[in-house]
């Protein structure tokens, strides 16, 4: 059982730190696509949105190509002496850029609904593009962003593909429980994979019922019922 507590412990830091990454990133990118309406609009789109079609493995190879020494961020971290490969942090990475889809497109639809001619107003009335967009567009916005929150969250829980390709699958350092699974599967300890099975479903299951009740609290305290 203390196995398991630190790959559940591992796997919780490993999708916060996902999740941590990709909010301020996703909330940026989704209101630059709900406001722009130049040519290459749908490029853009599409590009962002390619993690949740491509194969995990081949992100993760795309990622070992950019982050190892040679490559083009891997020099950069090399001289800044960050050792990142088949560390946590690798793990956190691969999560980020797979869960990145599943923040932006919730976040996007609920700033293209939210009406943009209060933000204006507030602009007009003298607040900066910076003050409207935290006053104005992120509190109408805010059931996209927790939505958006949540699936990114869920998906880093579950990250296996690219993750095992960057970080490995090394106990206590980067096994998480997505690849504590595969691992348990592979050597015939099935029981004990399914416990870790039950784990991840206790934590989607949490993470999606906090959410819906805090989504319903604060409805009803914004049409004023107790």
């Amino acid at each position: 059982m203390s196995a398991d507590l630190s790959i559940v412990l591992l796997t919780l830091r490993v999708a916060l730190a996902a999740t941590l990454v990709v909010l301020p990133v996703g909330v940026l990118a989704a209101w630059w696509l709900a406001r722009w309406r130049g040519p290459g609009r749908s490029l853009v789109e599409t590009m962002l949105a390619l993690p949740l079609v491509l194969p995990p493995t081949a992100v993760g190879l795309l990622l070992l190509e950019l982050l190892r020494p040679a490559g083009a961020i891997g020099r950069l971290l090399s001289g800044l002496n960050l050792e990142v490969l088949f560390t946590w942090k690798a793990a956190a990475i691969a999560s980020a850029v797979m869960a990145f889809p599943l923040m932006v497109r919730p976040v996007r639809t609920a700033f293209e609904e939210a009406d943009p001619r209060l933000t204006s107003l507030a602009r007009s009335l003298g607040d900066g593009p910076i003050r409207a967009f935290r006053r104005i567009a992120l509190p109408l916005a805010w059931r996209g962003i927790l939505a958006g929150t949540v699936l990114a969250f869920a998906r880093a829980v579950g990250e296996f593909g690219a993750t095992i390709l960057i970080a490995g699958s090394i106990p206590g350092r980067t096994q998480t429980l997505a690849l504590a699974i595969f691992h348990r599967t592979q050597i015939g300890q099935d029981a004990e994979a399914l416990r870790l099975v039950a784990i991840t479903v206790a934590i989607a299951f949490v993470a999606l019922w906090s959410t819906e009740l805090l989504r319903t609290r604060r409805s009803r305290r914004l049409r004023g019922e107790p």
